[in-house]
């Protein structure tokens, strides 16, 4: 989902990192997902809710490789779904889909953070209306609402457990995009080198080892989100008590 190449006809006057676009679309971001919180009991949401936003996730990924044909720029070095919100995507779809648990203790760790990451720093070079940007936050926002509708309004939840297979999917998946990148030439997940804009990345040492940097980073992160959960649910435990 987040661009790895620059397109020459890409706004390059810098990134929308806290422009007035990027704040609004962080506004809106934040009213969805308090507008699902509220209506998580409703007696639709759970029918209504959940195709809307898998409709939009499909929508997304459709309109995007549209684009990508008829602007002649689809090619299998940068366009094909193997950044990591771009498989969260799929992986939020299967599980609106099926309501499979395993797929939501993965996706909550991946897309949910992975998600959140892109729409506070977005590496993006088009501003409002271009369609880019539009797709962007529509398919990140998506993401997110997905795992939040599993949470609140299917009850799902996650263990630390969840956090470990999470992880080792994380695995599994950079093994496969390893592959990828060495038969397409492309940098899926910056794991054939660093991305040409300066990120994060810059600070984990040069390549390959901070790829090895970068899983610490994820532990951190995924303590980070099991953080709340595991509050909320030692309060729930010392009330029953």
């Amino acid at each position: 989902m987040v661009d790895s190449y620059t397109d020459p006809n890409a706004l390059m006057e810098g990134t929308l990192l806290l422009s007035s676009s990027h704040i609004l679309a962080l506004v809106i971001a934040l009213s969805l997902i308090l507008l699902l919180y509220f209506l998580r009991n409703g007696k639709y949401t759970n029918v209504y809710a959940r195709w809307v936003i898998f409709g939009c996730l499909l929508l997304s990924e459709a309109w995007l490789n549209y684009w990508y044909i008829t602007t002649d720029m689809w090619n299998t070095s940068y366009t094909l779904p193997f950044q990591l919100c771009s498989i969260s995507l799929y992986l939020c779809m299967w599980m609106l889909f099926t309501r499979q648990t395993w797929t939501f203790e993965v996706v909550y760790f991946l897309g949910l953070g992975g998600a959140l990451q892109a729409l506070l720093t977005p590496e993006l070079f088009y501003d409002f209306p271009h369609f880019r940007f539009l797709h962007f936050f529509a398919a990140h926002i998506a993401i997110i609402l997905s795992v939040f509708y599993m949470l609140w309004v299917e009850k799902k939840s996650v263990t630390i457990k969840s956090m470990w297979k999470a992880f080792g999917a994380l695995q599994l998946i950079a093994i496969l995009v390893f592959f990828i990148n060495k038969q397409t030439g492309g940098n899926y997940m910056f794991l054939a080198r660093k991305p040409s804009n300066a990120s994060i990345i810059d600070l984990l040492g040069p390549y390959p080892w901070y790829i090895l940097s970068l899983e610490l980073v994820v532990i951190v992160m995924f303590l980070i989100l099991y953080a709340p959960l595991l509050i909320l649910k030692k309060k729930a435990s010392q009330t029953i008590d």
